[in-house]
């Protein structure tokens, strides 16, 4: 599956840990990553400084989901599953 073209709910919706160029604590949940240009791509996709968890994600049906909408709302819930208590 290929990516929604200016989609990018996988890189607002979660938090991510590691550091991001420009980002050096990583993002919070909900946070627009910097790395996003005007349309809504990837400046780092496929550069070698792009976070291991951002190359390691894929997309799929189930987080995609139909519409940017709907994967937002679904990434957000899985975040919100994910939180250490």
């Amino acid at each position: 599956m290929k990516c929604r073209e200016k989609c990018a709910a996988c890189c607002i919706a979660p938090s991510i840990s590691s550091p991001i160029p420009g980002m050096p604590n990583g993002k919070k949940a909900g946070e627009r990553c910097v790395q996003l240009d005007d349309e809504d791509r990837c400046r780092l996709f496929m550069h070698r400084d792009r976070p291991v968890v951002c190359r390691k994600l894929q997309p799929s049906e189930d987080m995609c989901r139909t519409s940017k909408q709907e994967a937002l709302v679904y990434l957000t819930e899985l975040e919100e599953q994910t939180k250490p208590d």
